[in-house]
């Protein structure tokens, strides 16, 4: 029996794409591209340009881009990023898939959290991201659950072409799949594998694959992304597992909030669904924050499941009987007044010498607020009923967090600028490309005639995000300079050369900047979550320009 739709479903559906549409492409090519973007990149613009590189891990990025890269004559940031935002987008779309295990409305308010999502947002908005293990897998698992064993095949082959993150995706599953079928007598109907349709699966694998036997080593690039996998667990990162967690607090407050009631009612009232997404959500992020080799993207994984549960319990906040809408309004009304005011008294303590009089006055103001707001939904529901201060309570704290959410995805998606750091970008990002970039082309100019034709050696820098921003130029990347040669631009290190200070005129820039998340203080993190101010090191470089480039020689 099909599910019940409602009014405006389907329009409902299209508003939740175009919201993860336009927070996927505003200003997607405004930031530089990392070096963990700009190295796949230039593995495809290379591809594009006729060349046989050899591939990163991740073959449907890289060939997919080429063909863009082709397509538009050359690479740019927003090309770079396209691919990843669009098929972000199209996750919205995903909960249509189950709608036989999902009622009509958690499914249109999980379309919704996703698309607001600020770590889907970031992820969406990063070349070479797990947005596409992510987005193919759980079409896979869909397509199979509408018994289009075809399309699922074919999913099945792009989630393996899609990089080393696919393993961890697939292992999670494994694992929750695994101990919940153990440990629970009531089973829910698997998946019909048995229908899998290999020919479809290999011939996809093979076109997409190879881009239609023109790369083949894409295929070796898929095999690659296991011992890529593997890595990761006998490196270190310097993403540390409570970064992980302070990241669900401060970019999905809301989200978190539903989920802890979703899976307390689930469990208490043995609800298999809320179960076994709770279980999803648990085995995810315990592998991201075991895992040596994390990464913030690792975390992504998580929130899928996340934003089912909190969608779930949203979806029974909004049974509301008429009688009682007046006073359900009236208690979300004063929760958002109350969280609002505590929220203030945060934002002034920034402003406060910390462990000052003013500080400690207003960090007691804060502690009365949250009390003053627990006091008064248990008032309301001594004097009127518990399912009013639950209904209000949870409302009101649905528009104080989901504001603060919002602010989240508009600042993972970069839309306040480098110097606004966030949790979920790639790092260290290029501070100063546009101007290093602006630099050669002038100088280029003014000594050759044309912008692009000045050759530049890169001595003794290791970086992709460099080699990306001077892709237009013939550019070629060395150990040391040989003495002999006399290029028309050098980048070095911030170091004296007294050979170039000889023959070339210098000028600094700030490269490859991190923000010190490892050793920031209660002060700055405080400072950040209000302000979005970090302090950051930086790498700095000096490019060299040769004297007769200039018109005063």
């Amino acid at each position: 029996m099909p599910p019940r739709r409602f009014k405006y479903e389907s329009l409902l559906y299209l508003l939740a794409f175009l919201i993860a549409l336009s927070l996927r492409l505003i200003q997607l090519g405004a930031m530089p591209l990392a070096d963990a973007e700009a190295a796949p990149a230039l593995q495809a613009l290379r591809i594009a340009q006729g060349e046989s590189p050899a591939l990163a891990p991740h073959p449907f990025y890289i060939l997919s881009t080429s063909v863009m890269f082709f397509l538009y004559g050359g690479g740019t940031n927003f090309l770079a990023r396209l691919l990843p935002a669009l098929i972000g987008s199209l996750l919205v779309l995903a909960p249509l898939l189950f709608d036989d295990r999902l009622k009509p409305r958690p499914s249109l308010l999980l379309a919704f959290f996703i698309a607001l999502d600020p770590g889907l947002v970031a992820i969406s908005r990063q070349a070479a991201s797990p947005i596409f293990a992510i987005v193919f897998l759980v079409f896979t698992f869909g397509f199979l659950n509408k018994n289009k064993t075809a399309l699922a095949s074919a999913f099945a082959a792009l989630a393996l072409l899609s990089g080393p993150s696919i393993w961890l995706g697939l292992l999670g599953l494994g694992i929750t799949w695994a101990i919940f079928q153990a440990f629970n007598r009531s089973k829910l109907s698997a998946f019909n594998v048995t229908t899998f349709n290999l020919p479809t699966f290999l011939i996809v694998l093979l076109t997409i694959g190879t881009l239609f036997f023109i790369a083949p080593n894409g295929l070796s690039a898929a095999f690659a992304s296991i011992p890529a996998f593997i890595t990761a667990w006998t490196r270190t990162s310097d993403v540390s597992a409570g970064r992980l967690f302070l990241s669900l607090l401060i970019y999905q407050p809301l989200a978190i909030l539903l989920a802890v009631i979703a899976i307390v009612r689930g469990w208490l009232g043995n609800v298999q669904r809320i179960i076994l997404l709770s279980l999803w959500f648990l085995v995810s992020l315990l592998l991201a924050v075991f895992l040596p080799g994390r990464s913030m993207g690792d975390l992504a994984w998580a929130l899928v499941p996340l934003n089912a549960l909190a969608a779930l319990e949203l979806s029974r906040c909004l049974n509301i009987r008429p009688e009682e809408r007046s006073e359900v309004a009236g208690v979300g009304f004063l929760t958002v007044f109350i969280w609002l005011f505590a929220w203030m008294g945060l934002s002034s303590m920034v402003w406060l010498p910390v462990g000052s009089r003013e500080y400690l006055l207003r960090f007691w103001m804060l502690i009365g607020s949250l009390v003053l707001l627990v006091l008064s939904l248990l008032l309301v529901a001594a004097g009127w009923s518990i399912r009013t201060a639950r209904l209000g309570g949870i409302l009101g704290m649905v528009v104080g967090l989901g504001i603060l959410g919002f602010g989240g995805a508009l600042g993972s998606a970069g839309l306040r600028g480098l110097n606004s750091p966030e949790l979920w970008w790639l790092s260290p990002a290029p501070a100063q490309a546009d101007l290093l970039q602006a630099a050669v082309r002038e100088i280029s100019e003014y000594g050759t005639g044309n912008e692009t034709s000045a050759t530049v050696v890169i001595a003794g820098l290791q970086s992709p995000s460099l080699e990306w921003t001077l892709r237009e130029h013939p550019a070629q990347v060395v150990s040391s300079l040989d003495a002999g040669s006399s290029p028309d631009f050098v980048i070095t290190p911030y170091e004296t050369d007294p050979v170039l200070i000889a023959a070339y005129r210098g000028q600094d820039f700030t490269w490859r900047q991190s923000p010190l998340w490892s050793s920031a203080e209660s002060s700055n993190w405080l400072r950040w979550v209000v302000l979005r101010e970090m302090p950051q090191s930086g790498e700095t470089i000096i490019l060299w320009a040769r004297d007769d480039l200039f018109l005063d020689k």
